[in-house]
């Protein structure tokens, strides 16, 4: 009886790997993963092939999930989750600092893997002294002022919104969904197709999306992402800012200044996002093998001068 028991343990804690890493990675890519995972699977006599079967099949269905949403689903959920923050945040009037963070960052997305979203990347200034930045779902990113105070050149607010983009690129929001009522709203929407939807079918959908802006706006300013999504983005933004030609060391001299700075307040950035010393870790202490040359004078120039009173 125990070594069933320990059997069901086993497949159960399987199952859940599985499904896990298939949503941190995405359905095409992690496919082949999941063969090579039942295949071993049965190979150790972990599970049977049946349900190394059963395993593939449930985390290709719940990755599909999220794959049917579309790219604009994914803005219109993003526009109202930044809307949402606007409710808590106010924009920073400035509008050549404004100018200056979009023009940065707009240069990075055209560097990731993810150039292009449904209604584009749209970067603006919270009028805020914590440290702190968002990024929600379809390319809508926002940074506060006391974020952009710690950076000393604009090779540490380009890694900033480097990480930002990189949550953006990876569809991180759109994870923190419960995909229970997701599920139910893409599942009427099939159903529907073309037709219009009657009042009832329509109160369901709107009441999920709802829903999925809450748990989206829930993660950003109250739960965070899990480490290793945090860390799978600082790993995006360090190739970021690499093709862009800034300093990808800039990445580990802003959490430094981070760890010091969090330290006295468990708000905005320390509550959302793991230790800065940890994250320093995981990237090994610095980028290896990558120098880190001198800001050049025009650039520091530029930052100085759209940043400079922020």
């Amino acid at each position: 009886m125990k070594l069933r028991l320990d059997g069901r343990i086993v497949y159960r804690g399987v199952l859940v790997l599985f499904v896990s890493v298939f949503l941190l990675s995405g359905c095409r890519t992690m496919e082949p993963v999941l063969d090579v995972g039942a295949a071993l699977g049965v190979s150790t006599g972990v599970v049977t092939s049946g349900q190394a079967e059963s395993i593939r099949r449930s985390a290709v269905a719940v990755g599909k999930t999220f794959e049917d949403i579309t790219p604009e689903q994914e803005y219109y959920m993003g526009r109202a989750v930044a809307a949402t923050i606007l409710g808590r945040y106010r924009p920073y009037p400035d509008e050549e600092a404004n100018r200056y963070v979009n023009l940065v960052g707009q240069t990075l997305a055209q560097a990731s893997d993810r150039p292009e979203t449904f209604g584009g990347y749209h970067f603006l200034i919270l009028d805020a002294d914590e440290i702190n930045a968002f990024a929600a779902p379809g390319g809508f990113i926002l940074v506060t002022r006391g974020m952009l105070r710690l950076c000393q050149n604009e090779d540490q607010v380009a890694a900033v919104l480097a990480h930002e983009i990189a949550h953006i690129q990876g569809r991180d929001g759109l994870r923190s969904i419960r995909s229970g009522r997701l599920t139910s709203a893409l599942t009427i929407l099939a159903a529907e197709g073309m037709k219009n939807l009657g009042s009832g079918e329509l109160a369901q959908v709107t009441e999920a999306f709802e829903g999925s802006v809450s748990d989206i706006t829930a993660t950003l300013l109250n739960n965070g992402y899990s480490r290793d999504l945090e860390r799978e983005a600082d790993r995006c933004a360090l190739m970021f800012l690499g093709r862009v030609g800034y300093d990808p060391g800039a990445l580990t001299t802003v959490l430094k200044q981070m760890e010091s700075r969090t330290q006295k307040s468990g708000s905005g950035f320390g509550r959302t996002h793991p230790d800065p010393i940890e994250r320093i870790m995981d990237l090994g202490g610095k980028p290896a093998g990558v120098s880190r040359p001198a800001v050049p004078a025009a650039r520091q120039a530029r930052f100085q001068q759209a940043l400079g009173n922020v």
